[in-house]
């Protein structure tokens, strides 16, 4: 199984937390580049602009770029500490089958590229002044080329390590995986919470990041691997980075349309659970998934799907 499959690693559980506090200095590093650009711009006081205001110092490419790079950084180094400390093959550390199965991840990628694409074109049809044409080609072109390049690699860390490295980690000391299950999910939705979409909205939009936490968790454990969450990750935030954005989100970028309404934070809310909601269905009933309680909260025996 995806968490069993590595408890035949010899190597004590205190090597994971020593590959942890590597990936956090490795990040710390990775957020220098964009703390000394601030300083350059604004002088010390840098320290006192809330994240919002921060999105806004710098241009908007140069700040995407600036923030994906300790991702970028992250994502190689989970690799490298997966193969030096761990002696674990990549196969392994991604999925419970025989090898990494990539029509999965383009199914993740595109289900939820589709439905975003849809319901943006709801959004605009119904109400069409919320939404502005935000199209500028030179500007663009560069945005393409950071996010394709980077974002993936952004959103493959996050999963490579929360629903992972962490997973896989603790899944060597829980013998239940409803422990895993829940620490990872909450601390994934917990470490959102300086995102500048929680001054806007407030704390309660936590919720949405924790149900993002747990339905990325809930399909990995089920389907036991990582490629739906990989793809799903990837292009929900290729979507943000690239189709929609505004001036109060993380992702503040040149995109093609910019959302000028007033936020609701109950449909920032519900609107994701409903999606959540509707691809857990469609992932359960192409996959054919089964013994749903065991894969999330038990010891499971039974087979990957395929």
């Amino acid at each position: 199984m995806y968490i069993e499959q590595v408890r035949k690693e010899t190597n004590a559980f205190w090597l994971y937390i020593i590959g942890t506090v590597i990936l956090g200095i490795i990040i710390l590093i990775g957020n220098l580049p964009f703390a000394f650009a601030l300083i350059s711009e604004v002088g010390l006081d840098s320290s006192q602009l809330s994240m919002a205001e921060q999105m806004q110092v710098l241009p908007s490419n140069m700040t995407l770029f600036l923030l994906l790079l300790p991702f970028t950084l992250a994502f190689g180094a989970i690799l490298l500490i997966v193969k030096t400390l761990h002696n674990l093959s990549l196969r392994e550390f991604i999925t419970s089958r025989p090898k990494v199965d990539w029509k999965r991840i383009c199914f993740g990628f595109a289900s939820v590229v589709i439905t975003l694409v849809l319901m943006l074109a709801l959004s605009y049809f119904m109400n069409p002044e919320s939404l502005k044409w935000n199209f500028n080609p030179g500007p663009f072109v560069l945005l393409v080329l950071i996010s394709v390049l980077m974002v993936p690699l952004q959103t493959s860390a996050e999963e490579l390590f929360f629903r992972g490295y962490l997973m896989q980690g603790l899944g060597r000391i829980f013998s239940k995986r409803i422990f895993p299950f829940v620490i990872t999910s909450a601390l994934f939705g917990l470490l959102h919470f300086a995102n500048p979409e929680v001054d806007k909205l407030g704390d309660i939009i936590l919720i949405t990041y924790m149900a993002t936490g747990f339905f990325l968790g809930a399909v990995s454990l089920i389907d036991e691997g990582l490629e739906l969450a990989l793809g799903f990750h990837a292009g929900n935030n290729l979507f943000l980075s690239l189709f929609l954005t505004s001036d109060w989100t993380v992702f503040q970028t040149d995109s093609l349309f910019l959302d000028v309404s007033e936020p609701n934070v109950l449909m920032y809310i519900i609107g994701p659970l409903v999606i959540y909601s509707i691809l857990f269905m469609v992932y359960a009933k192409k996959y054919k998934w089964k013994n749903y309680v065991a894969r999330l909260i038990g010891s499971p025996t039974v087979e990957a799907s395929s």
